[in-house]
């Protein structure tokens, strides 16, 4: 997992607006205490909005994210100070066993090939026995980018001032769709394009490609309530646990 470049600030102020607290959370946190870990990866964590939420007494806590800004933000939020953060990606994991290794907010999509199979074999290796490997991925069948091309500009009020938003989807193929968002702030007239390349693979391909890395799918769900995914909903939950 990587990040060609930094994100703005000002769009790291906005990320939780954005992506707030809610049932996927409610979820990962449920795992989290059904399984009782004791030391739990966020790979991914972003601002640590879930994160900081997963610290416990008793309970060790490592959110790794490339984005110094997004980490940033993460270390000064209520309870950073609980959670170890980490710059960097799989590259960078610390010599230690997790119970709970978490890839939330649809990071899975995030990691290129072939880059994706490194990340799950780096994380097999630091996976404790009888440990769980939890991300979702969206059904690239449901073609959820269809809908995200917005070309009128959108605008809302933030605490940078007015924010005008639009995007462009370009297909690339073989399940890879590059998302381009601006964003303009109208106060200083700065227009910040940000770019995410993102990989939709099929249940299959995901399952074959933890088997690959060490893992077994023990479950896939198709929501948040923990229905069995059928191939029809939009989103796959996966639990994952290290090959025997």
């Amino acid at each position: 997992m990587s990040a060609p470049q930094d994100y703005d600030p000002r769009i790291v102020d906005l990320y939780d607006l954005d992506n707030p607290d809610g049932p996927d959370h409610d979820f990962y946190r449920a795992l989290a205490d059904s399984r009782d870990a004791r030391s739990i990866l966020d790979l991914g964590c972003g601002t640590g909005i879930l994160t900081v939420t997963l610290a416990a007494e008793g309970r060790r806590v490592v959110g790794v994210d490339p984005s110094a800004s997004m980490l940033a933000f993460a270390r000064a939020r209520t309870g950073g100070e609980q959670v170890e953060w980490i710059e960097g990606d799989t590259e960078v994991l610390p010599e230690a066993r997790f119970d709970l290794i978490l890839m939330t907010g649809n990071v899975a999509q995030h990691i290129p090939d072939p880059a994706w199979m490194l990340t799950l074999r780096h994380l097999r290796a630091v996976a404790a026995p009888g440990a769980l490997l939890a991300f979702e991925s969206r059904n690239p069948a449901a073609r959820a980018w269809e809908s995200w091309t917005r070309e009128e500009p959108s605008v809302r009020e933030t605490m940078h001032g007015a924010l005008a938003e639009w995007s462009e989807i370009e297909e690339r193929g073989g399940g890879v769709v590059l998302l381009r968002a601006f964003n303009r702030f109208e106060r200083t007239g700065d227009t910040v394009v940000e770019e995410q390349l993102l990989t939709f693979r099929t249940e299959k391909r995901i399952i074959q490609d933890l088997q690959t890395a060490g893992f077994d799918a023990a479950a896939v769900w198709g929501d948040w309530a923990r229905a069995p995914f059928d191939g029809r909903q939009r989103l796959m939950i996966f639990e994952a646990t290290p090959t025997a």
